[in-house]
């Protein structure tokens, strides 16, 4: 596989990734995250309906993939986000930061997955919450750079392996408590109104639960045949987990009354299960969710060590060895997993889950605007459908700043500043900014 090993600083790994092995990946990071950590916090946020607001967030994701898709297409690179944004405002302030701002999105998904992890590994026992969560979590990130340490192989193989693993178990799991509960009843969360605001808030948590599909751009050139896969394996990707997702919510939404649901948000695919299929079902659920969980950190941390390998080649963030021998990727390697940990540590579910989400819609916004005002024409995509997922990302984060705002404003603080220190931070590295018209300078 050496058509792509023209591909600069990463041609090493040039066409060691399969379809069947992207797909994993992309689907593996997004079920680790989306059905175990944050349906029950989407079901409190968009009341009665809220199985519908992972149809409305793979929508808004299909719109989002075509712009990715269309870069990827014209040129496919690992760390590919880093690049969409370099060839959109130039290798400036814009682009480093709207870059690292993917790059902490995808570390605070690290988090969420592994504190996941940790509380459904401790439900058998009764335990919610404590001190045992975030020891777990920080146990399962080292299991992950382990995987990751021993080379794209050893991660491949794992994820399709892990991947088929908890796709099935969870889609059998899905339709044998339909099957059980009687098929398609009206949901228990039925009671109550409907609020717009709160259900097109709850889309961002969905987009978040989708967002894994960035991990299969990420690593754009280490797929094979990128030009033709890296588009279908994206679709592919978000069709699958789509579908998983509604049926998911369809069963939690017809086993659990909405104060159920809110009780168990860290844990809910895991209460719904008990009702239906017994104690049995619950003790197959927590495995799964195990399974899962585990699987979307490992192929995370491949991704976002690529994407920040990238970014330190590309002189876009500084790099210090602190001593350490081996490559850059090793050391990413190493810098994520700690300051994944650290996160795992400091917050819960609840503001990890929103501060990620701040982070990626931002960033998104940022790589449509760049893409149709400079890009559009150069890789023949439709205007039109760029700006509706522009329009469409700026609504559901207006949405979900509001909701944040009246029930947790400090984490709207927290995104605001962090995403100011970012921009702040990388002028300063830069010492130039480029938003405007800095494609010809260098960093």
């Amino acid at each position: 596989m050496t058509e792509h090993s023209h591909q600069p600083n990463h041609a090493e790994g040039a066409g060691t990734i399969s379809l069947t092995g992207a797909v994993a990946m992309g689907t593996g990071v997004m079920i680790g995250a989306g059905i175990f950590a944050l349906t029950g916090q989407i079901a409190g946020l968009a009341g009665p309906l809220f199985p519908l607001s992972f149809i409305a967030g793979a929508v808004v994701t299909m719109f989002s993939a075509y712009t990715y898709i269309a870069m990827s297409n014209r040129w496919p690179s690992s760390g590919g986000i880093a690049m969409i944004l370099t060839k959109a405002y130039g290798p400036g302030a814009v682009a480093a930061a709207a870059s690292l701002l993917m790059a902490l999105s995808m570390v605070i998904n690290e988090s969420l997955v592994a504190r996941t992890f940790a509380t459904y590994a401790l439900r058998p026992f009764d335990i919610n919450g404590g001190p045992l969560v975030p020891v777990i979590a920080v146990g399962l990130i080292i299991f992950a750079y382990l995987v990751n340490a021993s080379g794209n192989r050893s991660v491949g193989l794992l994820s399709i392996v892990m991947s088929a693993l908890k796709i099935g178990g969870i889609l059998l799991f899905a339709i044998a408590a339909l099957w059980a509960g009687g098929g398609l009843t009206t949901s228990q969360t039925a009671s109550g109104d409907l609020a717009p605001v709160g259900f097109i808030g709850s889309v961002a948590l969905s987009i978040l639960a989708f967002k894994g599909f960035t991990t299969i751009t990420n690593s754009g050139g280490e797929i094979t045949d990128p030009h033709r896969n890296v588009g279908r394996t994206i679709l592919i990707s978000i069709a699958i987990c789509a579908v998983t997702y509604l049926l998911v919510a369809v069963v939690v939404g017809t086993s659990l009354a909405p104060g159920e649901i809110a009780l168990a948000r860290d844990y809910a695919l895991a209460e719904a299960a008990e009702p239906v299929l017994g104690r049995t079902g619950f003790y197959l659920t927590v495995a799964l969710a195990m399974v899962a969980t585990a699987s979307g950190l490992v192929a995370s941390v491949f991704a976002v060590s690529r994407m920040l390998t990238m970014l330190t080649d590309m002189k876009m963030i500084p790099h210090s060895h602190f001593g350490m021998s081996g490559t850059i990727r090793s050391h990413m390697l190493i810098y994520t997993v700690v300051i994944a940990g650290i996160l795992a540590v400091l917050f819960d579910l609840s503001r990890i889950a929103s501060l990620g989400a701040f982070f990626y819609l931002v960033m998104d916004m940022a790589v449509h605007w760049g893409v149709w005002r400079k890009l559009r024409h150069e890789i023949n995509a439709r205007g039109w459908v760029i700006l509706t997922a522009l329009a469409m990302d700026a609504v559901v984060l207006a949405a979900f700043g509001t909701l944040k705002w009246q029930s947790d404003p400090m984490i709207v603080v927290f995104a605001f500043v962090g995403i100011a220190l970012a921009f702040a931070y990388e002028r300063r590295f830069l010492g130039q900014w480029t938003s405007d018209n800095a494609s010809g300078q260098g960093a």
